[in-house]
Order: structure tokens, then C-alpha cells, then sequence
């Protein structure tokens, strides 16, 4: 069992027609069948919806991809048509919501890994590949690939693991001609990214991209992209491979949960406590750190 701890209610806004209810993102449509998404501060861990949120976490995930998305026009475009709040939506929006193009959206998580850790490393270790590619022998949790790779996964729904797929699959549901173009793009984002992030001291560990297809055909980059929520952010004069990274994401979170002092099992189908304002606290500034070193610009 997992999910949503307490499933919110959605928000009624006269012209908006709610569609759907993430783990982070509300969705909904506008009279002109744009996309509303708004970024709520709810986090989670173990496939479960927390029933603590962190604050202002919706906010810095929406301003970091618009951040990055401005980097990245000139690979791909992104779906955003505004940041303008929609008339009577409710004033706690600011900042947290984005009107967007409606695409075809492709049914897969585009992920790019530049180093070993994770749910890949755990593949690796059992058959020395990553989503069927083969790694060379000797990599360790934290080790740098000799080049990035596509590892895609499907979408889950609220609750469920996203799994790991082929690139193979990925052109069994998408067709060769797409999937070919989903890695390309994925790889160059990723690529650029890596590199704006080493300039600032961090090392881009991992992301995941969702894209889409516009009226036009035109393949466009969608939803969140390289937040803390999407991304593996590892400051660079710490890395040591053979052991977990210190990261700028919810690991404070994780690290809680599954201590005695939570009183949790994660195995149990009970759903996990209320965060104490410290993890609370320390989560918000990494959110706020991972921000503030990519953009250059202070929070407050």
C-alpha cells in the first residue's frame, strides 16, 4: 500500500477544469485548452505522499525550471506560454504556477546518467548493465560513467516505481524515429546542463525529462526539468565514489523515515508520520541551496 498519506482536495478556480492530482503538481485545463500546472510544496519518499509539506518548495521548483529552461531554448523548446495567474485563481499561486502548451505527451521518463548510483547501480551490481547497456567492470555507487547514458523508465502512477525499460521498449511504444529522437535531445540537454552545474561546483548525477509533441509535430521539453525533485545535484569538492553522496534533495527526508526515531517501517503498509520541523527545515534550505548556486540568485 502507498499513495497519498492525505489526498488534497483540488482547488475550484471559475474557467479551470481540474484533470489531475500529483504527488507535487495539480493540473488543470483553461477554457483556450492550455495546461494550468501548479506546483504545490507537498514531498514524498517510498512512494508515499507525505502529509508534511516544505514550504515554499513549489515555488523554487517552478522558478528553477524556468531558470533552466531559458538556458536551454536553443536545444529544445519548452511548453510554457506564461507565469501570468489565472483571473480568480487563489493569491497562494504566485510563483508556483505555469500556463502551458497542451502536447502529446510521450510515455516515457527520458532519463540521462552521467554517473552510477541509484536504481542503476542496483542493476549494475546484479548484471554489470544499466537498462541493458553494458558498463565496463569496476564502477562503484558514485562513479563517473565514460559517457552518459539514455536509461528511460515508464511512467508510474501515484504510488507505484517507475521501471526501468530498454531502449528497444522505448521503440516498441514510441516507434524508431522518436525514440531516436527522445535520446538525442535527452543526452544534449543533459550534456549542457552538466556543464552549467560544474561551472557552479555541483555535479549533475542523473535527471529525468518529459517531452511532448506539439500541433506541429515539434518535439517540445515539458513538465519540471533538472530541480532537485527531478535531479541528483552532488556538490563536486565532496564527491567520492564508493559511498552515497551528499545531495541537494530530500535525503534528509529519507534519512528520517527510515530511522528509529520515526518509528516507521517502511515495508509495513502503515503510512509514514508527520515530518518534525528540523528535517522540515533542513529539507527547505537544500531545496533553497541547489536554487541559489545554480541561479546566482539569493532566495529571499
Amino acid at each position: 500500500m502507498s499513495g497519498f498519506v492525505e489526498k488534497p482536495e483540488p482547488v475550484e478556480v471559475p474557467g479551470l477544469v481540474h484533470l489531475h492530482t500529483g504527488k507535487v503538481r495539480d493540473l488543470y485545463q483553461n477554457t483556450a485548452g492550455d495546461l494550468v500546472m501548479v506546483a504545490s510544496d507537498r514531498i514524498s519518499a517510498y512512494d508515499w505522499v507525505l502529509p508534511t509539506e516544505i514550504p515554499d518548495k513549489g515555488r523554487v521548483l517552478t522558478q528553477l525550471s524556468l531558470w533552466w529552461f531559458e538556458q536551454l531554448a536553443d536545444l529544445v523548446p519548452h511548453h510554457v506560454l506564461s507565469t501570468t495567474l489565472p483571473e480568480g485563481a487563489p493569491a497562494g499561486w504566485q510563483g508556483r504556477t505555469l500556463v502551458c502548451k497542451s502536447l502529446e505527451m510521450a510515455p516515457v521518463e527520458c532519463v540521462a546518467r552521467g554517473y552510477l548510483t541509484g536504481s542503476g547501480l542496483v542493476e549494475y551490481e546484479e548484471s554489470q548493465t544499466v537498462c541493458g547497456l553494458a558498463l565496463p567492470p569496476g564502477l562503484v555507487d558514485g562513479s563517473e560513467l565514460p559517457g552518459a547514458i539514455f536509461t528511460p523508465a515508464t511512467k508510474a502512477a501515484v504510488g507505484d516505481h517507475d521501471e526501468n525499460v530498454s531502449y528497444e521498449e522505448v521503440a516498441r511504444l514510441v516507434g524508431p524515429e522518436t525514440a531516436a529522437e527522445l535520446r538525442q535531445t535527452t543526452l544534449a540537454v543533459y550534456g549542457r546542463a552538466l556543464e552549467v552545474a560544474r561551472e557552479r561546483g555541483l555535479i549533475l548525477a542523473d535527471t529525468k525529462f518529459e517531452f511532448g509533441h506539439d500541433a506541429e509535430g515539434a518535439l517540445v521539453l515539458a513538465d519540471e526539468v533538472l530541480t532537485p525533485d527531478s535531479s541528483r545535484y552532488w556538490p563536486a569538492d565532496q564527491w567520492e565514489p564508493g559511498r552515497p553522496q551528499p545531495s541537494f534533495d530530500k535525503q534528509f527526508v529519507r534519512d528520517w523515515l527510515t530511522s528509529a526515531e520515526s518509528g516507521w517501517d517502511r515495508r509495513s503498509e502503515q503510512p509514514p508520520p508527520a515530518l518534525p520541523e528540523e528535517v522540515v527545515d533542513r529539507t527547505r534550505a537544500k531545496y533553497v541551496e541547489a536554487y541559489e548556486r545554480l541561479t546566482g540568485v539569493s532566495w529571499d
